[in-house]
């Protein structure tokens, strides 16, 4: 039987950046992805965003991570070359009623330890974009856009330069917790190999919680349920008028229809939320009415015809519909009893942001070894 001292499974961008960490750490670190190549999950179908952690209750992980996150990916990307802007981006009131919301925003964001949101009337507003109708705003500039593919690709760099390995085409099938190991069964392009290890590291997305099924040991009152919320994205088609991302007051389960933009300015815009029973990704052009109808609370000069569809994501949820949203879980021997075993649940947004801080709390979870910097 093949042994290895770490495994984590999964190669989107969070578990890569565990990778790196535990592999800086002096750890013997082995990545397996399920998939043909790492990043083509979660981190392939987002919009890139780097947040400023604005939106999250405070003292929560998904506050906590995203604000030390988001300072870490910034340098990281300056460090290391990664294409990235700082384009801020203004979260707008498009009925007078919403000011307040506004200003609940920004105190939670306050306490949060956001602590540059500035609020801008409507006149201030459009001075910045002449395209938008608001009643009222707020900016953010600590948020901005990064290359997804290019940051995943210098995160596995970063593992591979001090040891690790990237299996794909790997799926783990199984588990056995014992009492100094994990006994693994992975389907290798085909073949079932057995594998141990002394840790184990769950950053399987979409695939997290039936993981954590699957491994026999794992009390199973600490694993959540799972539910599946898809997000689609539309592109538009030409110039985009804004130079900075468009948000709305946020929705039941998402941020809502926003405007982001890629690299180059191109515009899109999602996504929005369809509950969902199984991975399906191909955007059904009949909901175009809708983004319409969202976007033009914010651009009413939206042109008919200027929306195409573009691709879609899967939000990975352990709260359902109706449901308040959960934290992010990061289930480690303290939650489930289990030496050596960290399960990442219900990491979605803001999970490419905070993917290097969720990456330290994960070494300092699995004990000792301080990675040194990056």
């Amino acid at each position: 039987m093949d042994r290895v001292e770490t495994v984590v499974v999964g190669a989107g961008v969070v578990g890569l950046a565990v990778a790196q960490e535990l592999a800086r750490s002096g750890r013997e670190v082995l990545v397996l992805e399920a998939g043909e190549r790492f990043g083509a999950g979660i981190s392939s179908r987002n919009s890139e965003v780097i947040h400023a952690g604005i939106y999250y209750e405070p003292g929560s992980l998904k506050a906590r991570f995203c604000v030390e996150g988001r300072d870490l990916l910034y340098v990281w990307c300056a460090q290391r070359g990664i294409a990235h802007r700082r384009c801020g981006k203004l979260i707008v009131a498009t009925e007078h009623g919403q000011r307040e919301a506004l200003a609940e925003i920004e105190q939670r964001a306050l306490a949060a330890g956001v602590m540059d949101l500035q609020w801008l009337d409507s006149g201030q507003a459009r001075a910045l974009e002449p395209e938008l109708r608001c009643t009222a705003a707020l900016s953010s500039p600590s948020t901005g856009v990064v290359d997804s593919h290019a940051l995943m690709h210098s995160l596995l760099g970063a593992a591979e330069d001090h040891g690790a390995l990237l299996a794909c085409r790997s799926q783990v099938l199984g588990v056995e917790v014992l009492q100094n190991e994990f006994r693994l069964r992975v389907q290798a392009d085909g073949t079932i190999v057995p594998l141990a290890c002394t840790e184990l590291v769950n950053s399987a997305g979409l695939g997290a919680v039936p993981l954590a099924r699957a491994i026999d040991g794992l009390p199973v009152d600490r694993i959540p349920g799972a539910w599946l919320a898809k997000g689609s994205y539309f592109s538009l088609q030409g110039p985009c008028p804004f130079g900075r991302l468009i948000y709305p007051i946020p929705g039941e389960a998402g941020l809502g229809v926003h405007l982001t933009l890629d690299l180059a300015g191109q515009g899109r815009f999602g996504p929005d939320v369809e509950w969902v029973d199984e991975e399906r990704y191909a955007v059904d052009p009949a909901r175009c009415a809708g983004f319409e109808e969202e976007i033009r609370r914010y651009w009413p000069g939206l042109r008919d015809g200027a929306l195409q569809p573009a691709y879609a994501g899967i939000r990975p949820k352990i709260a359902g519909p109706g449901e308040r949203a959960r934290d992010f879980l990061l289930s480690d021997e303290a939650e489930h009893g289990v030496r050596g075993l960290v399960n990442l649940f219900g990491i979605e947004s803001p999970g490419l942001t905070a993917s290097l801080a969720i990456a330290r709390s994960v070494r300092a979870r699995l004990g000792g070894r301080e990675a040194p910097a990056a």
